[in-house]
């Protein structure tokens, strides 16, 4: 059984003259599936260090979270990346084991509201995002450049689906995109915050099982009906990054809100 503890990489976020970042990212439990958890474990078969997310049944949910770009805007990402190592051809070609993992971004207005803002990878304008290397991985290597025409995805809010969350308020019925959503800053709130049912964040939201502590970016693994199962082998993955561009880097790093975590 698997702990309902994150698993910490061990990652160091530095500042630098080229602006160059290297988030540090947590492994954590979202919801289990039938009253069992995904199992996440090392893999090292493909590249030492590399986790594998295993999803059997619909339901289950896991991911990958970072604190390390929180503060800055949308529109200040530089590169969200990700590489995965197992054979993606065992499923159909599209479809969501076979294009994932999605990424979940927890942002607010600043005035107390929450969201959850996500891709679609399903969805056939991100998939040539998802480039094939010589090794036989692929990798999602992204900035705000690739995301800002594509659609945004807004989840765990009240009236999200019904076009009348603040997010939509604020910018607009769906389709929304990237761009339209771009001044919103990264953040996630506190386990209060989703606790706190009228607040309308479900048991899907990228946050750890049991304690609702929350992670501002997330690669997720798994999902609410069986159009994100694994099976065995699992999601195998490897460098997942999250980097700001490099005057918002500095801004962060002045302004208190560290970048580099403690391990």
């Amino acid at each position: 059984m698997f702990k309902k503890t994150p698993i910490t990489t061990a990652c160091v976020t530095v500042l630098s003259l080229s602006g160059v970042a290297q988030a540090g990212f947590d492994s954590f439990v979202i919801r289990e599936g039938g009253g069992n958890p995904p199992t996440i474990q090392p893999n090292n078969a493909y590249v030492p260090g590399a986790t594998e997310f295993i999803i059997s049944v619909g339901g289950m949910k896991a991911a990958l979270g970072s604190n390390d770009i929180n503060g800055i805007t949308i529109a200040d990402i530089t590169e969200l990346s990700i590489t995965r190592h197992d054979d993606t051809t065992r499923f159909a070609a599209g479809s969501g084991p076979a294009v994932a993992p999605y990424f979940n971004m927890w942002v607010t207005d600043g005035g107390g509201n929450y969201a959850v803002i996500a891709n679609e990878p399903s969805n056939g304008a991100f998939q040539p995002l998802f480039t094939s290397n010589v090794d036989g991985s692929k990798t999602y290597d992204l900035d705000y450049n690739d995301l800002s025409n594509k659609v945004a995805k807004v989840f765990e809010t009240p009236g999200w689906n019904t076009n009348s969350s603040w997010v939509h308020t604020l910018f607009g019925s769906d389709p929304l995109t990237f761009a339209d959503v771009a001044t919103l800053q990264i953040a996630p709130p506190p386990p209060s915050y989703i606790q706190n049912g009228a607040n309308g964040v479900g048991s899907g939201a990228p946050d750890i099982l049991g304690t609702e502590v929350a992670y501002g970016f997330n690669w997720v693994f798994g999902d609410t009906q069986t159009n994100y199962v694994s099976g065995q082998e699992g999601y195998v993955v490897s460098n997942a990054n999250a980097v700001p561009e490099p005057a918002s880097l500095a801004l962060l790093s002045m302004g208190g809100l560290a970048l580099i975590r403690r391990r």
